[in-house]
């Protein structure tokens, strides 16, 4: 397994450009599904492990999928459709893998997907998904494993979130888009990723309205045409340079995306005393000489991203005073805590609230990532800390960050990627 060998103490400075949205990237390859005609282009998808995981589990359903990872191009080719059953060995590896349940019941009316893998965040069911394909008419059961649904056609009906889902509203927009009669998403998921694969559907020749919004409605059509389309860059790639260059007193200019995706931790970060100038498609921040305390609570978009809950968390560990994190997304989500106290930070949790008494100095230890979005949390606390620190497990960060050590270190950082 390779390890992040990380030197601490230097100032990143200089541009970084983000690849395309992984949680775009995802959703868009397995709603090509849909198409029945033509090959379907997908541009600026990252060559990430979860990329080839999506399209090694769509070519099991028979789907025709290249990828240029040089180029970032995706072309797919789902004519032919030979198998509606996902296996577990390739499922386990990622949750938005449950993504292809909606495209296959829509095309085939029949599914059985096994449930999900991924990174461990307590409980995340898919009971959303369920409960909402069995509005729409669905026979649904959970067997040995897997979710076994029928039903064509589906019907389109009002469905309700109790909380907005991500990969929920995702997964019946697959289903709705060519089902009989209109559908309706109320509580839905407004991420900016949500509205990317409305805008990929669309220009399919959907017809989804209100994609952003907490109601959104799909007027049904009978099929869907190839279309060329080009995934949106990836705004919590984008935040976790905002971060490293706040942590590490830099100035970073981070290009590829959208700012306003990120107004809210902006509006943090100049909390904590970082000078940030949005641009179009780019944003600067520059990083004060010691940061300030913030308190923060994650939410649903367009509230505070709970994936770049980690992030914040390193840069409140060495900022003056006491930061207060509330963590309502995944209670559970706090599993970098005790890697950075090995690093020297001063946090205590209580149920889903952290708090963190900045310390004036981290120091560098061999520490571990749990998920994708800690690791890349407790990555940036290292660049902080003095002396050398060793990062296990980065196959978690590789999923979601594409050559994170070579992108930190085109702007100073001291890190290296060794093979254990």
């Amino acid at each position: 397994m390779d390890k992040f060998v990380i030197r601490g103490g230097k100032r990143l400075e200089g541009t970084l450009k983000v690849d395309g949205s992984k949680n775009a990237a995802l959703p868009i390859i397995a709603g090509a599904l849909l198409i029945e005609s033509g090959e379907t282009v997908i541009r600026n998808v990252p060559p990430l492990r979860d990329t080839y995981t999506i399209l090694e589990v769509i070519r099991h359903l028979g789907a025709r999928a290249e990828y240029d990872p040089d180029d970032q191009v995706v072309t797919i080719d789902a004519r032919e459709l030979i198998e509606n059953s996902a296996p577990y060995e390739l499922m386990r590896q990622m949750r938005a893998s449950f993504l292809v349940l909606g495209p296959i019941l829509s095309r085939l009316g029949e599914a059985r997907i096994s449930l999900p893998g991924g990174c461990v965040l307590g409980p995340r069911p898919v009971d959303f998904h369920i409960k909402a394909f069995r509005t729409m008419g669905a026979k649904v059961e959970e067997k040995g494993g897997y979710v076994i649904a029928k039903g064509k056609p589906l019907v389109g009906t009002s469905i309700y979130f109790d909380r907005p889902s991500h990969t929920g509203t995702e997964n019946i927009l697959f289903g709705a888009v060519m089902a009989k009669g209109k559908t309706t998403i109320s509580n839905a998921a407004c991420d900016p990723e949500i509205i990317d694969v409305a805008n990929f559907l669309n220009s399919a020749g959907a017809k989804i309205h209100g994609a952003g919004t907490p109601n959104i409605i799909v007027e049904p059509v009978k099929k869907l045409k190839a279309v060329e389309h080009t995934v949106s860059g990836d705004r919590l790639v984008a935040g976790t340079y905002m971060l490293a260059a706040a942590i590490t007193g830099g100035k970073l200019k981070v290009s590829g995306f959208d700012p306003s995706h990120l107004t809210l931790l902006s509006h943090k970060l100049s909390e904590m005393g970082c000078e940030i100038q949005a641009g179009r498609g780019n944003v600067t921040i520059s990083g004060p000489k010691r940061l300030s305390s913030v308190s923060v609570t994650t939410f649903p978009y367009p509230g505070f991203p709970t994936d770049l809950q980690a992030g914040l968390m390193a840069a409140a560990c060495v900022a003056s005073g006491t930061s207060q994190i509330q963590e309502t997304v995944y209670p559970d989500r706090f599993s970098h805590v005790m890697e950075m106290c090995r690093l020297g930070a001063d946090i205590k949790v209580s149920t889903d609230k952290a708090t963190i008494n900045g310390v004036s100095q981290l120091r560098g230890a061999e520490v571990m990532a749990s998920d994708i979005r800690a690791g890349a949390g407790i990555a940036l606390a290292c660049l902080a800390a003095r002396g050398k620190s060793e990062l296990l497990r980065v196959y978690h960060v590789d999923r979601a960050y594409y050559r994170l050590e070579e992108k930190l270190s085109s702007v100073g950082a001291d890190i290296d990627r060794v093979s254990s």
